[in-house]
């Protein structure tokens, strides 16, 4: 892991982050890049060039003085840390800066759903894990730690998602001493028998060269994916959880809806995404 970035809107929810990216930054030397975006006004898009001009400028000025407080960390010491200011609120941006500087993982902070003020409601957080292409730690708490005991990755175990499981493993082998593959068996037509999952598991693992004997499997039944993860998580007393992202259908066929965005939604652990 080389390069992490952290979007702020400088709220305690984005001190999380911050202090969450450190913490990896320091375990595995990387750098930090903290991105903000200008909330600027819906006026400023129809006034003058000039008009613009000042009104960018005078948010620049409040911006970088607000980075100074925000940086001015004791955690951050000794680490490399790149603020950088965006001119928009577009939350796509993050992923093209993630992209364009081949950073290894987004972390970002959450208050969930909010009527309230900020970049980082729970829908705009959606929005990031929806349309980035690197994974992306969502946080909603101050970290106690980032060694993970236990993290659980839901999949489908479909052929069209191997890549994004490998991808996911390697990540999160480095991130946690334990990861699980859940499957979550759901009622009505998704339903599969026991034999069933097992024969799916067994051609996943055959197709994407995995050997069973090195990884956590577990399967578990519930009425919804979301409960079925959460209620696994709860059982299993996993401190994280993760679910691989099919942009903006949600996941894979056997996942429907928008289910990683109710997870960073609801969830009060960490909860990493990764994109199909």
């Amino acid at each position: 892991m080389k390069k992490i970035i952290i979007p702020v809107d400088f709220s305690k929810y984005s001190e999380y982050a911050l202090e969450t990216g450190a913490a990896l930054a320091k375990k595995y030397n990387a750098e930090l890049i903290v991105m903000h975006m200008l909330e600027l006004s819906e006026s400023i898009f129809s006034a003058t060039s000039s008009e613009r001009n000042e009104e960018t400028v005078f948010m620049l000025m409040v911006a970088n003085k607000e980075f100074e407080t925000f940086l001015d960390k004791d955690y951050l010491k000794g680490i490399t840390v790149t603020p950088l200011i965006k001119n928009h609120k577009v939350l796509k941006e993050v992923s093209e800066v993630a992209s364009h500087e081949k950073a290894d993982l987004i972390v970002m902070g959450s208050r969930g759903h909010s009527e309230h003020d900020g970049v980082f409601t729970g829908s705009n957080t959606e929005k990031v894990v929806r349309y980035s292409d690197t994974p992306v730690l969502v946080v909603k708490s101050k970290p106690e730690s980032i060694n993970f005991k236990h993290i659980t990755l839901a999949t489908d175990f479909e052929e069209s998602s191997i890549s994004a499981v490998k991808m996911a493993l390697e990540l999160l082998n480095e991130l946690a001493d334990k990861v699980t593959l859940l499957h979550i068996n759901l009622p009505n037509l998704s339903f599969l028998s026991t034999d069933e999952v097992n024969e799916k598991v067994s051609d996943f693992l055959k197709l994407s060269n995995l050997d069973r004997n090195e990884l956590n499997i577990a399967f578990t039944s519930d009425h919804n994916v979301e409960y079925g993860i959460m209620n696994y998580v709860r059982r299993e007393h996993a401190d994280a959880m993760a679910i691989i992202t099919h942009g903006r259908t949600g996941l894979s066929h056997f996942f429907s809806g928008s289910i990683s965005e109710d997870l960073v939604n609801h969830s009060k652990l960490p909860v990493v995404t990764f994109k199909l």
